[in-house]
């Protein structure tokens, strides 16, 4: 059955033209280019990569940054919109596609000279070059001014050590954007493939995210040229751009809540039990209700939070709301999504078990649930509680 777009509330008729087009271009790509293919690599624990080009094609890569640097120059409701459409596909086709854009292109364009822009910018919007984010490590999540990975000055440059942790993309990464501490500061390095003592393994045995790759970075006395140190200083650089890709989350996780209610109001349609469908039982409606309700409201987040970032206005403490409220009712979602489906619900043949098992990842990554509830806490009474 055709997928059918959930707006309960017609937000989709206060969007721009090319927004409209942004949304719909993504979505078909999803519907005729993921779902086909998306449940075969998620058992397998493969990565599609041959949707990395054809990704490229359609300018989601780097979707805010210039024209100049051949990216697409849109505004943030077309980036949240894609990243909508990539979730409503798989979680980890959207990871890709965030940690390319926030998590590696934004630093470069933000706080790499025009050198360094102009040599991998371009590369990554067309997909020529995959890009990480090293930030967690092995004992250091939350806590990311505890790390240990450190640089020290040389002649020419910088020498690198330590690890990073949970870095999607990083065995297939051209280049990652790694923080480290440089006489006790936080500061930004771009460390290339190819790098002497520079590795980069691919982590297996998840039970989530398994059609994305996850690695370690081994960074083992790794010379940086002086070039390749990013102009930031302090938490500043990397919290930045986790702003960026938490904003991302917010509209991507309302992708996979739609995924899920879409095939579970199909399923309850067609799916006889006592000479009924089972969406004429009050339970069942209740379900899908619940579910509508969230992602209404979720989508109408989604909708202020990209106008008031295209209109300079929005803070960080405004994306954790959405990032911790859209993740939870989209895996509360698919909870509800799997008793509708019944048996039937375990099966590849439906998506449920799929989004389910991302989500718990995307519920982590990016600052927990519990991280972002401290932050909004604090915002909110001017007490830090986790100090």
């Amino acid at each position: 059955m055709a997928f059918q777009p959930v707006d309960y509330y017609n937000v989709y008729d206060l969007l721009t033209e090319e927004e409209k087009l942004v949304r719909e271009t993504v979505s078909d790509f999803v519907d005729h280019e993921v779902l086909p293919i998306i449940e075969k690599h998620y058992q397998a624990g493969t990565f599609p990569m041959d949707l990395v080009g054809k990704l490229a094609d359609l300018g989601v890569f780097g979707i805010t940054l210039p024209q100049e640097y051949g990216c697409a120059g849109m505004n943030n409701v077309c980036y949240g919109l894609a990243m909508q459409e990539l979730e409503r596909g798989d979680s980890g086709v959207r990871s890709f596609a965030s940690v390319q854009s926030s998590l590696v292109m934004y630093p470069i364009y933000t706080y790499g000279s025009e050198e360094i822009r102009k040599k991998w910018l371009p590369k990554l919007a067309g997909g020529t070059a995959i890009g990480c984010f090293g930030l967690t490590e092995p004992d250091f999540g939350s806590n990311p001014n505890g790390m240990i990975t450190n640089a020290k000055k040389i002649d020419g440059g910088y020498l690198l050590n330590g690890a990073k942790m949970w870095i999607t993309n990083g065995s297939l990464a051209d280049v990652a954007v790694v923080w480290a501490k440089l006489d006790g500061e936080i500061c930004g390095f771009l460390v290339e493939k190819g790098m002497k003592g520079f590795s980069a393994p691919e982590m297996k045995g998840k039970h989530s995210l398994r059609a994305s790759v996850t690695s370690e970075l081994i960074f083992q006395d790794v010379e940086i040229p002086e070039g390749n140190k990013l102009d930031v200083k302090g938490l500043r650089g990397p919290l930045s751009c986790l702003t960026q890709a938490r904003y991302g989350i917010s509209w991507g996780a309302i992708g996979a809540a739609i995924g899920v209610y879409d095939s579970s109001l199909n399923y309850a349609k067609s799916r006889i039990q006592f000479d009924k469908p089972i969406a004429s039982f009050q339970l069942v409606q209740e379900k899908l209700v619940w579910m509508l309700n969230e992602i209404t409201k979720g989508q109408l987040l989604c909708y202020h939070l990209g106008r008031l970032k295209d209109a300079g206005k929005m803070n960080p403490n405004q994306v954790s709301l959405a990032k911790r409220n859209n993740v939870d009712i989209a895996i509360r979602a698919a909870r509800i999504a799997r008793d509708i489906h019944g048996a039937n619900g375990i099966l590849d043949e439906y998506p449920i078990m799929r989004h389910s098992a991302n989500l718990e990842s995307v519920r982590t990554y990016e600052g927990t649930h519990d991280i972002h509830t401290l932050i909004l806490g604090a915002d909110i009474t001017g007490i830090q509680a986790f100090k």
